[in-house]
């Protein structure tokens, strides 16, 4: 039986690395996007069997759709990737009660119905699935502008370790990877937030990213892809919990 993986955010940055990689690895993908229009275009030149979604991840009812919908074409889904994120950036003080809740609906709580949807998927198909959800150097040490994206990406590490300690014995692996400066739309939005909030150049801000990298350049979304497909596949068979590093070494512990 050829393996499937569900993707949230599947329309570009990391999401749409990670199709193409689990696509390059053999897997059936179930794409889901807030907008399935510009997922399906992405997506397009991808040469694997595949499916494309509407998802709001803050939606668990459209995650179950998607679920239901991606099985019915190709059989039980084996595998999930739960990337969709958002960011925005302002000082701590200045953040407000909207902004909090939109980090945490998306990030956090979006995790969270994904993978609840997924395990009992799992549970229900007698699948031992894996999951890999997209955590951030900033779910490992605190990001100055980013305090509430920071706290988001810390709750999916947490829970990441928790569930994955609740259904190990069932065969089902939840891991995390942490990406660090990764050049994608949303790195591009936050390096204009960023330049003006620290008084610089958006090539200065990008130029800091760079020296803060021991790797010395900025991170690829295949960079991180190519870590979720392992995380994903049999060769990670072992672990489970973990939030993995995928920072060019700004972040070792």
């Amino acid at each position: 039986m050829t393996d499937t993986v569900f993707i949230t955010g599947a329309a570009s940055g990391i999401g749409l690395a990670s199709a193409r990689a689990f696509a390059a690895a053999g897997y059936n993908l179930v794409l889901s996007d807030l907008d399935p229009d510009r997922c399906t275009d992405a997506t397009k030149d991808i040469d694997a069997p595949k499916s494309v979604h509407r998802v709001d991840v803050r939606d668990k009812a459209s995650i179950e759709a998607a679920f239901a919908a991606g099985a019915a074409s190709f059989g039980p889904i084996t595998h999930c990737h739960a990337n969709a994120g958002v960011s925005n950036m302002k000082p701590a003080l200045e953040l407000s009660e909207d902004d909090w809740d939109f980090n945490f609906s998306v990030n956090a709580k979006g995790v969270f119905f994904t993978n609840q949807v997924a395990v009992a998927h799992f549970l229900a198909h007698g699948c031992k699935g894996a999951i890999v959800n997209t955590a951030s150097l900033a779910a490992k040490v605190g990001a100055p502008l980013l305090a509430h994206y920071s706290a988001s990406k810390f709750a999916v590490l947490g829970w990441t370790q928790a569930l994955a300690r609740e259904h190990a014995r069932d065969g089902i692996r939840v891991n995390a990877v942490c990406p660090g400066f990764v050049r994608t739309a949303m790195q591009d939005r936050e390096i204009a937030w960023e330049a003006e909030l620290r008084d610089m150049t958006p090539e200065q801000v990008l130029q800091d990213y760079i020296d803060q990298t021991p790797l010395g350049r900025i991170e690829t979304a295949e960079d991180v892809a190519d870590v979720v497909v392992f995380l994903a596949s049999d060769g990670a068979r072992f672990m489970t919990g973990q939030g993995v590093n995928v920072t060019g070494g700004v972040y070792m512990t």
